[in-house]
């Protein structure tokens, strides 16, 4: 077998057979393949596309390069979830804990925020003392005791993937809906969670930015998880506006524990019951009820209990950034439209995500919001308000949000975006 053979293969639309794929996943991670060779053939992927059963095999090569976990010696179903990634959007928060107080096992891998998008790791440790790194026998404890957890995935995990996920970023690959697909799956399959829900994020501030695109994602990882013996259902759900009424760390941190007390903002409280649910059914407790867990503080008690086990304060006061500069409303009326991709941009600016991997994000940077689309607003009155420990970031994030709302005259009327779009199973 050859590099040369495979990626002529994929260049001239052919089908790549199981063992090419098997092979070329192999000898890249093992650094037999170099990263050019393996650019060519990401390249002529991104091009050509892939059909489902080169899909799956390039799946399972990925999760063949590492290890599995294996959570048969839980007494629960487990049910994992996954967001493609958006602004504000710290629904795992809430809903870990609450599918936990509802009977099921919650093994929940996360991430970190790149560019715009917020990642759910840097959240929360902005928790003083909250660790994201768990080996897997600390990760299994927690999962044990508690009945979810939220960590970092370990380096034994589909390693393929992630070596391929840096090369893609830096080469113009990353969309391929092939590769997408594949990246996500395999983590998650190698995981060994028995059931999956997706939310796939459809507007400005997602990776996928029509319906169209959205819908062949999802279509593709359902595929990819039913082909893998793990039960998979994918919501696409609008990411046009932020959610919520943060973007940040601290931020939403603190929105999120709201959610578990019984208040919070509508629409996360929405999109984490919908969310609740599929992931109950999924794992088979279709008679269980989440929003009696919300009600009865039960998943607050499991959120607690889920932070102290993995070093955390739950009690703790959380960060606060030191500068705060309020961005006012131009003239009265309704406010039509608040783009959650400007919105995103100015959080990130403002030091609450990063450029780069190795960046330092601050915990109590972001945006708070004090509208949303379909609120009547004031001139002068306040719509947002940026947060930094560094003033001098605010001139760059106002750039962000000067163009990110529209304010139409009073009287209009104004139809909401449903939040869940779509469902895929």
């Amino acid at each position: 077998m050859d590099v040369i053979s495979v990626i002529r293969t994929k260049r001239d639309r052919g089908e790549l057979s199981d063992e090419q794929i098997d092979w070329v996943i192999d000898a890249y991670t093992r650094g037999a393949v170099a990263d050019e060779q393996m650019s060519a053939l990401a390249m002529a992927i991104l091009l050509n596309g892939m059909n489902r059963g080169e899909i799956a095999r390039w799946t399972a090569a990925m999760i063949a390069s590492g290890e599995r976990m294996d959570f048969s010696s839980l007494s629960r179903p487990t049910s994992d979830k996954h967001s493609t990634g958006g602004v504000g959007d710290k629904i795992t928060l809430p809903l870990a804990p609450l599918v936990a107080a509802c009977g099921a096992a919650v093994p929940q891998l996360s991430g970190r925020g790149l560019g715009h998008t917020g990642g759910t790791l840097d959240k929360l440790e902005s928790i003083p003392g909250w660790k994201a790194l768990l080996s897997n026998e600390e990760m299994l404890s927690v999962l044990d005791g508690v009945g979810s957890v939220i960590c970092a995935a370990g380096d034994g995990l589909a390693p393929a993937d992630k070596k391929l996920y840096a090369l893609r970023d830096v080469t113009g690959t990353v969309e391929a809906i092939p590769l997408i697909a594949s990246s996500i799956m395999s983590k998650k399959i190698a995981e060994g969670t028995g059931s999956l829900v997706l939310d796939v994020k459809v507007g400005t501030g997602a990776f996928m930015k029509n319906l169209e695109d959205a819908r062949e994602l999802a279509s593709t990882m359902v595929g990819l998880g039913t082909d893998h013996g793990v039960r998979t259902v994918a919501l696409l759900t609008d990411m046009a506006t932020p959610l919520g009424l943060t973007a940040g760390n601290a931020l939403e941190v603190r929105e999120s524990v709201e959610v578990l007390a019984g208040g919070g903002p509508s629409d996360v409280v929405e999109l984490t019951l919908a969310l609740a649910r599929e992931m109950l059914d999924a794992a088979g407790l279709r008679d269980v009820d989440p929003a009696k867990a919300l009600a009865d503080g039960s998943a607050m008690d499991v959120w607690r209990r889920m932070i102290s086990a993995q070093g955390g304060d739950p009690d703790a006061t959380l960060p606060v950034a030191r500068e705060t500069h309020v961005v006012t409303a131009p003239s009265s009326g309704v406010l039509t439209r608040l783009d959650a991709y400007d919105v995103g941009v100015a959080a990130w600016r403002l030091g609450a995500g990063r450029a780069r991997k190795e960046d330092v994000v601050q915990a109590g940077a972001g945006v708070e919001l004090h509208a949303k689309p379909g609120a009547q607003v004031r001139a002068g009155e306040p719509l947002m308000t940026l947060h930094t420990d560094t003033p001098e970031r605010f001139e760059y994030a106002l750039q962000a949000v000067q163009g990110s709302f529209d304010i139409a005259p009073e009287g209009t009327e104004f139809t909401a975006t449903p939040i869940v779009l779509d469902r895929i199973a």
